[in-house]
């Protein structure tokens, strides 16, 4: 598979110098199965100081949770929109799967941080390792807007019901749709009467804000 998308990341990468000043990759440190964290490579997408800019922003915040997200980020580059909206900043990840740290379908890879602010038994979805694609990203409501509890049941969701048919799906779901980009009803991948698919649901116990 890399061999074949070889031309595209080399593409990419020359793009990206192009429009801005900076690495071509990004390694965001995230907690994989087993509580071990690893390197989760993307497409760098935005100006390479971001995270000191995200303070200045945060009474912007558009999402719950311990997540920062914006419509209109001003830190995202003119080559970073159109690598977000075609999912192609997530191709690097699949040296992730190579290094055996992710799969090409499982929970969202996410930041330490976030994980330590899920209640004990939400940590489930840190059994198996994280993936490129799965159920968050297929079925989440508004790709701007993403809930953090919808997020973390998805996830649970999908290791309640791990078998290599639900990846299938998954996987030519996630073809079909452009990687999302056209939202699916999770009931197409899991059972309907399945509680963890719910969002609202116990959505008041998905995190705890840490104690000060």
């Amino acid at each position: 598979g890399l061999v074949v998308l070889t031309p595209l990341l080399f593409v990419v990468a020359v793009l990206i110098k192009l429009d801005s000043p900076g690495p071509v990759f990004f390694a965001h440190r995230r907690e994989g199965r087993g509580n071990k964290e690893f390197g989760c490579l993307k497409f760098r997408t935005m100006v390479v100081d971001a995270h000191r800019k995200q303070k200045e922003l945060y009474d912007r915040n558009e999402v719950d949770g311990p997540q920062f997200k914006m419509s209109d980020d001003p830190r995202i580059t003119r080559m970073g929109r159109v690598l977000r909206a075609t999912n192609i900043d997530e191709l690097p990840q699949l040296f992730n799967v190579l290094l055996g740290q992710m799969s090409l379908v499982g929970p969202r890879p996410s930041p330490f941080r976030e994980n330590q602010v899920c209640v004990p038994w939400r940590r489930a979805r840190l059994s198996v390792r994280p993936g490129i694609t799965g159920l968050w990203q297929l079925c989440r409501d508004d790709r701007a807007d993403g809930d953090f509890h919808q997020w973390i049941y998805y996830d649970l969701a999908y290791v309640r019901n791990l078998s290599g048919w639900l990846d299938s799906k998954i996987l030519l779901a996630t073809v079909l749709t452009g990687g999302g980009r056209v939202p699916l009803p999770v009931s197409w991948f899991v059972r309907a009467d399945d509680e963890s698919i719910d969002p609202a649901v116990g959505s008041t116990e998905a995190y705890a804000e840490p104690s000060s």
